[in-house]
């Protein structure tokens, strides 16, 4: 039977996972993965597509029903209740492709192994990530080995014939079925499917292919890194034990929190601080953005809770631009000198509650319930 994706692998849930669980590691996965993170990354676009095929069947309790049976009953390709389904012979053909795989030109055999990938995580400032930036790292790998090109044998070319398959990498094995004898192809236990055999070994990296050692690679980190972004770096995981393509670099990020900035996607928000006298008056404050501060004018009344949006100072990406959003916190004076709290007596009194909206709907509710006046003086 070909092999199928394991669902609940890619995203990395236990097969008895519930809706919830699945609804959560699919978020979280779709935010690493997604394309607009990484143009121009057809593995991160791979990924992202097996992501949402797995998603699409384990969160429908049908589909999932349907798969977890197939997968505990191998090559009935989904049979459910009765005969119905076999779907024009689809759970035969299974068992077919697996008993004669292998005949004719079918056959598949691999003759290299890719090495394993390397995941590291980094941390990044706030500023660094918004902005973008270059960064070198340092860590620990399988390298290839230079002395013999990562084969193993001596300068590379030590290598013989493999006996058992006559240097074509694969053999046929004979099987018992229930159809009878049957005759299947597959990689050769000696040479492990690559031809040869190494009749000398590299004294650098004694036959291995590879050197543990320290690599250094530069990182171009764009501007609108997130937590869970990440960087691949093709051929910078552990060399191949096999003679095959290294494996590739997965660098990971993680942002660190800002004194003034909260980001959402490329926008960016600031509580803002504003003295009642501004607020009520109006006038200009400083405001900070990425680059520097600028200038901004609060309009007289402001009250606690206003959005202001200043479009296009958020941050900027290859995927777009944000916005600067100042959240206005209205801020009284914690003490008063005796002068201040008669100026600010002769201003109420001034006043009425007409003045003040919200203050006239509660003192309008007070005074319905229990025929009260709540800012009696």
């Amino acid at each position: 039977m070909a092999d199928k994706k394991n669902y609940y692998e890619i995203l990395g849930v236990n097969k008895d996972a519930s809706e919830e669980e699945i609804k959560a590691a699919y978020k979280k996965l779709v935010k690493m993965y997604h394309p607009d993170l990484h143009p121009n990354d057809p593995l991160a676009a791979e990924k992202f597509k097996e992501i949402n095929e797995a998603n699409e069947v384990l969160s429908d309790k049908q589909k999932r029903a349907a798969y977890d049976y197939e997968q505990e009953h191998p090559g009935m390709g989904g049979m459910g209740g009765g005969m119905g389904g076999f779907g024009g012979f689809g759970g035969f053909g299974d068992i077919f492709d697996s008993i004669f795989q292998g005949f004719g030109g079918g056959a598949s055999v691999q003759r290299d192994t890719r090495g394993e990938d390397i995941e590291l995580q980094v941390t990044l400032s706030f500023m660094d990530a918004a902005k973008g930036c270059r960064r070198d790292i340092t860590y620990p790998r399988n390298e290839p080995c230079k002395a013999c090109g990562g084969t193993g044998a001596k300068n590379g070319t030590a290598f013989k014939t493999c006996q058992k398959c006559g240097g074509k990498g694969q053999v046929r094995f004979t099987q018992e079925t229930m159809f009878g004898r049957t005759v299947r192809v597959g990689a050769c236990p000696d040479c492990k499917g690559r031809g040869k055999i190494i009749t000398d070994k590299c004294p650098d990296c004694k036959g291995k292919g590879y050197l543990r050692r320290d690599t250094t690679v530069t990182l171009d980190i764009p501007a609108g890194a997130d937590n869970n972004s990440y960087i691949r770096k093709r051929g910078y995981g552990h060399a191949s034990a096999e003679g095959g393509d290294a494996g590739d670099l997965l660098v990971v990020f993680r942002v660190e929190p800002h004194k003034l900035f909260r980001r959402k996607n490329m926008d960016l928000y600031v509580d803002l601080p504003i003295p009642y006298s501004t607020a009520a008056l109006g006038g200009t404050v400083l405001v900070p953005t990425l680059d520097d501060t600028m200038e901004y004018t609060i309009p007289e009344a402001t009250q606690t809770g206003t959005v202001f949006t200043i479009r296009g100072k958020g941050i900027k990406a290859r995927t777009g631009t944000g916005n600067l959003y100042l959240t206005a916190i209205v801020e009284i004076p914690a003490k008063l000198t005796r002068e201040q709290k008669k100026a600010l007596a002769d201003v109420a009194a001034t006043h009425d509650i007409k003045q003040y909206d919200k203050s006239k709907k509660y003192a309008d509710a007070i005074n319905a319930l229990y025929g009260k006046d709540p800012y009696k003086k």
